[in-house]
């Protein structure tokens, strides 16, 4: 890799010579500007505002233009001059934490390589003590006619630095952040952790520039001829979102169906929005309730439920019925027996009874009879 700067790493009094590589590059596709009518390029060109002559690039110096427009020149020794320690030098200030570092400050990256044999052993001993320290190195150092701020760790076996805003650099976020009071509930947060867990981790290494691909197919079927531009399809955006606890529960399907390799109608119908009724919510009044069908089918389900319940009752009913009918018919015998008995000891009563009163009858007869006899038979006078 070709080097874009050649320094050295101060540490302390150690001094590690290095060559300043670009870590990252830009894969995205750069278009030219045309003329419409004829397709002919578009150039700029740097033409000087005093004579209208083109100005080639060796002739093109630095200027500082002032608040009254006049331009002070700047020379290259003048900048050389300058009293800066970080010119060919990058200065190692301190040793932090790396969480101590805002990721709004990163800014581009590079890697830095030992520039010759001597730099291999002060090259190694800072990054074994970067790796057991677990900190982050801050540096200074000059690139491109300013100082910048630098941080360095480990990358592997590299020593890899970003480059860093200055704090003054960094905006505030004022007036970004909602004004209005929102208050989220519970519910929502389990929602959205449920979601969270559902999407999952994710490898860096799988994703890719849909978009840059998709250029890339279309520049190559235009140079073979064989182009011809589609129509681009928009998928429906779905159901109107009323209830972000609807919004919440269909994206933790849609994850789901996507995680399990679910189907189209899966995901769509996953996709379509929904209201979940909230135990303890006030509805707006503003809102009047859905007015419920009339004559719709039920479900397949609950007729079958309703089905295998009335069937149930109906089962316990009619044995409740034969119990009923057993029990009746066991009473209406044992009755019918009693009343039966009853009736052969009231018969059998009336007939001692009767006996009885017969024979008391005929004693009393009798015993009338012997009365009547003897008042009928005449007294015997005695003789004289």
């Amino acid at each position: 890799m070709r080097s874009i700067w050649n320094g050295a790493i101060s540490f302390g009094l150690v001094s590690i010579p290095i060559k300043l590589v670009n870590a990252t590059e830009s894969h995205s596709i750069s278009f030219r500007q045309i003329h419409v009518s004829d397709g002919g390029r578009v150039r700029y060109r740097k033409v000087c505002e005093l004579d209208g002559e083109e100005v080639p690039a060796a002739e093109i110096g630095k200027g500082y233009e002032e608040a009254d427009g006049s331009i002070v020149p700047i020379t290259d020794e003048d900048l050389a001059r300058l009293p800066i320690p970080t010119a060919k030098t990058i200065e190692i200030v301190s040793f932090v934490p790396a969480e101590e570092i805002d990721p709004l400050q990163m800014d581009a990256a590079y890697y830095l390589a030992a520039n010759g044999a001597t730099a291999a052993k002060p090259y190694t001993l800072l990054r074994e003590a970067l790796k057991r320290s677990r900190k982050v190195a801050i540096a200074k150092y000059a690139l491109r006619g300013r100082e910048r701020l630098g941080m360095l760790r480990v990358v592997d076996d590299v020593i890899a630095m970003h480059g860093l805003l200055w704090p003054d650099e960094i905006r505030q976020p004022e007036g970004v952040a909602p004004e209005a009071s929102v208050t989220v509930r519970e519910a929502e947060l389990d929602l959205a952790d449920a979601l969270m867990a559902t999407l999952g981790e994710v490898e860096i290494a799988s994703l890719h520039d849909d978009y840059r691909e998709a250029v890339e197919a279309m520049l190559a079927a235009k140079t073979g001829e064989g182009f011809e531009p589609a129509e681009a399809v928009v998928e429906p955006a779905g159901g109107q979102v009323i209830d972000l606890m609807a919004a919440l529960e269909s994206s933790v399907r849609a994850a789901k169906a996507s995680r399990a390799g679910g189907s189209g109608e899966s995901a769509e119908s996953a996709a379509e929005a929904e209201v979940t009724p909230i135990r303890g919510r006030r509805t707006p009044a503003a809102s009047a309730p859905a007015p419920k069908a009339v004559g719709g089918k039920k479900s397949t389900a609950s007729t079958g439920t309703a089905k295998k319940t009335a069937a149930a009752k109906k089962t316990a009913a009619g044995g409740k019925k034969s119990t009923a009918t057993a029990k009746g018919a066991a009473g209406t015998k044992s009755g019918a027996g009693a009343r039966a008995g009853a009736r052969s000891t009231k018969s059998a009563s009336a007939a001692g009874a009767k006996s009885a009163g017969t024979g008391r009858a005929s004693a009393a007869g009798a015993t009338a009879g012997a009365g009547a006899a003897k008042k009928a038979a005449p007294r015997k006078r005695s003789s004289a």
